[in-house]
């Protein structure tokens, strides 16, 4: 298997959010709340400075009264906003058309709509109408590692083919002051709402990460770690009490495939990790056998960004472009989501003349500066 994969576009949304503007709203709302001087705590320790959301904090949508209804519909149009810009960034940056797609692999998970993503991604960028759709959906994190392995495997199986990925979540859909347990004061803190796309294909678009094998796993009888509950006031996100302890559940079978396959450099020349939260990156540096500074792209995404759902890896990926490794370097892309479940790739990072690479509404690739 050999599939080359774009440098990542990133598209942003408008409103960007501070967790001090955060922990006020919260303070505000939930004054009387027995464990309001924990959570404050907590939530100032978190490793999000910003985020970006496609609505402001005081939008009935996100910190308002809003029924899953209006949520789900707000929901989806902003992922869908969102997915357009980045698919065409990807695109523009890639020196293609959209004619030159021969498959879509699409991820959301914060909204719910029959047809999805992948549809109306055909009819607004213009897409051949015989593309072959591979739509994804429940995978939450995960979504971003898991379309790329999606679309490695597609590759290898038609060669010559060109893959768009295209993953859009609208985390802020999950900010509900109906939902009072420290976790979920949590979780409004360390979301954040984007689009990422990239394109994979037998030959390389420009430098980049070189993908030679594939991984998915499900971690038995674990699906109360992490998972999604929707209800008449919208989609919640839950974790039970094991949830912190289950990347390092995972990573004795990633580094087994890893040493199988023929990629157990111990520890890795570099890694791609998404954005999880700090325990997260700390749990994944420590079973890769890395520094926290080794993951210092995933470190500044969490920071700048907070957690971007399956679009994080993405995040991640496209900023390693802006420092790469050796030319050659044996590294792996590596997210987590609900399940829980893990998706990985591994293979070669190549080097050469950087493209232009961007993020659409926000940071230029290889600068710290946040657009409007």
């Amino acid at each position: 298997m050999t599939a080359c994969v774009a440098r990542p576009t990133l598209a942003l949304p408008p409103y960007e959010v501070t967790t001090p503007e955060i922990i006020d709203d919260i303070s505000a709302r939930h004054g009387a709340h027995a464990k309001l001087r924990t959570i404050q705590r907590v939530l100032g320790r978190i490793g999000v400075d910003t985020r970006r959301m496609t609505r402001p904090l005081t939008d009935r949508t996100v910190s308002g009264d809003a029924r899953i209804t209006d949520r789900n519909a707000t929901a989806y149009q902003d992922a869908l906003g969102q997915a357009v810009r980045a698919a065409n960034g990807a695109l523009s940056d890639s020196g293609l058309t959209p004619h030159s797609v021969d498959a879509l692999v699409t991820s959301h998970t914060t909204s719910w709509t029959c047809p999805g993503l992948d549809v109306d991604l055909i009819n607004e960028i213009g897409l051949r109408p015989t593309v072959t759709r591979i739509p994804l959906s429940t995978l939450g994190c995960a979504g971003g590692a898991h379309a790329l392995v999606t679309a490695a495997d597609h590759v290898a199986a038609h060669p010559g083919h060109t893959v768009l990925v295209v993953v859009a979540e609208t985390l802020s859909t999950v900010y509900n002051h109906r939902d009072t347990s420290v976790e979920s004061m949590i979780y409004k803190a360390l979301f954040g709402d984007s689009a990422a796309a990239t394109l994979v294909s037998g030959r390389p678009y420009g430098p980049g990460f070189t993908i030679e094998a594939t991984w998915e796993y499900v971690l038995p009888h674990s699906t109360d770690r992490y998972k999604g509950r929707l209800d008449g006031d919208g989609l919640h996100f839950d974790s039970d009490s094991k949830a912190v302890g289950a990347v390092a559940e995972i990573m004795p079978e990633l580094r087994r495939w890893l040493t199988e396959t023929g990629h157990g450099t111990h520890p890795p020349q570099w890694a791609a990790v998404h954005a999880g939260g700090p325990r997260i990156l700390t749990a994944a540096a420590e079973g890769l056998g890395l520094a926290d500074t080794d993951l210092r792209h995933s470190w500044n995404s969490l920071r700048e960004y907070g957690n971007l759902g399956g679009a994080s890896v993405l995040d991640v990926l496209a900023r390693t472009h802006t420092q790469p490794p050796a030319d050659g370097a044996k590294g792996v892309l590596l997210a987590f989501g609900p399940g829980f479940v893990g998706a990985a790739a591994a293979g070669e990072f190549r080097t050469g003349q950087a493209g232009p690479g961007r993020d659409i509404g926000g940071r230029t690739a290889g600068t710290d500066t946040l657009g409007p």
